[in-house]
């Protein structure tokens, strides 16, 4: 549950959009204040700073398709964090220094207290928090307060109102509302997508799949580009980089077998468990997989795993006219392995479309990948037990050989499964 709350308090002077929008500003979710801290020396604690809600709306409005649907990748730049941090609202306000990103399932509102302020400023106290709420709570928190800041300001015409016109208008178009959410996954403000390059990531639904498609376009936007692989260029690099596949052989996992549904729970959760599904149904335990079994599962020959000297420029698997490609983009025998896992978890957790691609973007299904293929290939539990409470580096190569993964894989596994005793180390993301 997320909530933004203005509690209106008189200002004497200021623009008329100002003086009718000032008051309180207060941001909980899931019943923890985020935006408390102290003002002018003062050791009260306020739930929030004094700002004008106008400002604040208007930069929600503004950013709604991004804050909604822009995944985050590994380097964001200053064009993510005007778009997803409050405190680059700006207008002479001190704001919440709070980030939202959303998966597109999930958004993470995060918030950090102040670290250094000048005399008389709002300054926000209280350990870095991090909650979670759903992409439906975010957008009806949004939705709400920016009608609220509209009936603050009454009849008066102004910007906010313009932008919140357009975006209803898009909301009730399904042609205009496909056409945002493409740009923003690409990391494009409303009207600034190149509009040939959205035209032709438009057109390649019919060929790859909706879903296939936002998901090239966040993987574009995180890794900086604007444009969408069309499905020429992906069959041409599934001929050069690829491998013959015939998914319909690979595994599927029986009826009743109990598993989270993709999106009723956290991402990492699907992800796990449905490896652990896959393993109890085949009955492997803790063992590690062999190259065979794991191309076996995938509908691939062992060979498609073996060592390349040209990787394929992303992973996916694409089935068209009656002919299915495995590419994956790591150069390694490990990488690789994670790689096809993580393409046989997408299509296991119901992904039917004729393009599954494994991408770098932070989406909720490539995040169900990686848990996916963490879990079939490290499983947490089999892994501490072969680590026996020994967490050195020697173990954990030998850790690595075990399970043919990398120590980047297992160091993964550790800190995602083991988060207060285990530092992430070396960029290993959350799953």
């Amino acid at each position: 549950m997320l909530t933004l709350t203005l509690k209106p308090t008189p200002l004497a002077s200021g623009p008329p959009e100002e003086r009718a929008t000032f008051g309180t500003l207060a941001l909980t979710a899931n019943g923890r204040p985020l935006t408390e801290g102290v003002a002018d020396g003062n050791v009260a604690l306020l739930p929030g700073p004094q700002v004008a809600g106008y400002y604040m709306a208007e930069w929600l409005a503004w950013n709604w398709w991004r804050l909604l649907w822009e995944a985050g990748g590994d380097n964001l730049g200053r064009e993510w964090t005007f778009a997803h941090c409050l405190s680059s609202i700006g207008e002479g306000y001190v704001w919440p220094n709070i980030e939202i990103s959303s998966d597109g399932v999930y958004a993470r509102v995060a918030s950090t207290p102040t670290a250094d302020s000048a005399p008389g400023l709002f300054r926000y106290v209280g350990a870095p928090r991090s909650e979670v709420v759903s992409v439906r709570e975010l957008e009806a928190a949004i939705g709400h307060f920016v009608q609220v800041v509209l009936g603050q300001l009454g009849a008066t015409r102004n910007n906010l109102h313009r932008v919140w016109l357009d975006l209803e208008a898009a909301r009730q178009d399904d042609d205009a509302t496909r056409l945002r959410r493409l740009e923003a996954r690409l990391g494009c403000d409303p009207d600034e997508g190149n509009a040939m390059h959205l035209r032709a990531a438009m057109d390649s639904t019919g060929d790859l799949g909706c879903d296939a498609v936002d998901e090239l376009a966040a993987d574009s936007g995180a890794l900086g580009h604007r444009t969408v692989p069309s499905s020429k260029e992906l069959i041409e690099i599934a001929k050069a980089s690829g491998s013959a596949a015939r998914p319909e052989d690979g595994a599927t996992l029986a009826e009743g077998q109990m598993r989270p549904t993709f999106g009723d729970v956290a991402a990492w959760r699907c992800g796990v468990g449905a490896a652990e599904a896959l393993r109890q149904q085949e009955g492997l335990d803790g063992q590690p997989i062999a190259n065979e079994l794991l191309s076996a599962l995938t509908g691939t020959r062992p060979s498609a795993l073996e060592a390349a000297t040209e990787p394929s420029a992303m992973a996916f698997m694409l089935t068209t006219g009656g002919c299915s490609w495995v590419a994956l983009r790591s150069k390694w025998e490990t990488g690789r392995r994670f790689d096809l896992g993580r393409l046989l978890g997408d299509r296991l957790l119901g992904q039917e479309e004729p393009l599954l691609p494994a991408t770098r973007a932070y989406t909720y299904r490539q995040k169900a990948q990686r848990a996916f293929a963490q879990g079939l290939i490290c499983p947490y539990q089999a892994l501490d037990d072969f680590l026996g409470g020994d967490r050195s580096e020697e173990r954990i190569e030998e850790a690595a050989k075990h399970f043919i993964a990398s120590p980047w894989m297992i160091h993964a596994v550790l800190a995602n499964n083991e988060p207060d005793r285990y530092p992430r180390v070396g960029g290993t993301p959350p799953w």
